[in-house]
């Protein structure tokens, strides 16, 4: 079960964020319409009102703070973050032909294909657009680089998802590509408008890096027992054919006969009623829940451990919070 909402770290961290958070939404808004085409806002709207945690510009506005930061950009930044994540979630729902994200209809299912890639396409061209307005090489370096290695990491995920011999390595590079670099970039982009020294900006890298492989792995977990809490049905991964870290593991441990389970659901894609139930029996068998659940924590304390050279402030501890929030979610 979640913890309390009074108690959400994200949230507090959002209420001490809540004027520069209000200029983002508005920054955002102006940035998303258009004057030729009225179904850009339509579709961005629905995605960027259906009341997501805005985690990562939160962190980008954050860590500009946390470092001192007093100038306007951070909210150019934040704003760049979230059309850069709202771009990717478009063009993941098409890929993986989803009906729901957030407990509501995809944009892919209320519009079609077309209109979810082509506005997507159009949020990556502003998210440059905003970045530019800061006028710092480095920032664009970090972004741009973080939009290649996300797209990167899709292709990745396209070619060893079904991929029986993908192992925690590949795993580790799909994730760091489709989930770390955006948090990584968020945290980074902040200590750098904010000019911060060498070791903080590398702290914050760190720290997102770390928060953003915890965060996929506990969301993979989650599909195999999650439930409401990820606004999917549980199972969803594995009626994908998604090799994530759960089946990794068990498949790693897999005798003959439980390879050949798995090269039939996974690989092939036969499944029949009662495979899943079979699947879940195999990850409890090898303790691969387990096992990934151990990950997601140990990720976690690396997040924790890489703030510890920022300054002391309230927004450093609620960072620290973030990071025990994000494996909470596995109690």
């Amino acid at each position: 079960m979640l913890i309390e909402a009074a108690h959400k770290p994200h949230e507090r961290l959002g209420q001490h964020l809540a004027e520069d958070m209000e200029a983002v939404n508005t920054l955002i808004r102006e940035r998303m319409a258009s004057k030729h085409a009225p179904r850009i806002p339509e579709v961005t709207a629905h995605l960027v009102d259906a009341g997501g945690k805005r985690l990562r510009p939160m962190l980008t506005l954050a860590a500009a703070r946390l470092c001192g930061y007093d100038g306007p950009y951070h909210i150019h930044l934040a704003a760049t973050v979230e059309f850069i994540h709202t771009a990717t979630l478009l063009h993941d729902d098409v890929v993986d032909e989803s009906a729901q994200r957030r407990g509501r209809p995809t944009a892919n299912l209320l519009w079609d294909n077309k209109s979810s890639v082509l506005v997507g396409d159009y949020l990556f061209s502003r998210s440059f657009q905003l970045m530019t307005d800061t006028g710092s090489l480095d920032v664009l370096r970090i972004l741009s680089n973080a939009s290649a290695t996300i797209a990167e990491g899709e292709v990745l995920q396209l070619t060893a998802a079904q991929d029986l011999s993908t192992d925690e390595e590949i795993y580790r590079q799909v994730v760091r590509g489709k989930t770390a670099a955006l948090f990584s970039a968020a945290t980074e982009v902040g200590g750098v408008i904010a000019g911060a020294p060498e070791d903080q900006v590398k702290a914050l890298f760190d720290y997102g890096d770390a928060l953003g492989i915890s965060f996929q792995i506990v969301d993979d977990l989650l599909d195999y027992g999650g439930g409401d809490a990820t606004g999917k049905n549980i199972g969803d991964d594995f009626r994908e054919r998604k090799l994530t870290l759960p089946l990794i593991k068990a498949v790693a441990k897999a005798d003959d006969e439980e390879r050949a389970f798995w090269t039939r659901t996974i690989e092939k894609g036969r499944q029949e009623e009662g495979d899943l139930e079979h699947a879940l029996k195999l990850l409890n068998k090898h303790g691969a829940l387990e096992d990934t659940r151990a990950e997601a924590i140990a990720w976690a304390d690396k997040a924790k451990a890489a703030l510890t050279a920022l300054p002391d402030a309230p927004i450093r501890h609620m960072l620290h919070d973030i990071a025990d929030y994000v494996v909470a979610r596995l109690n």
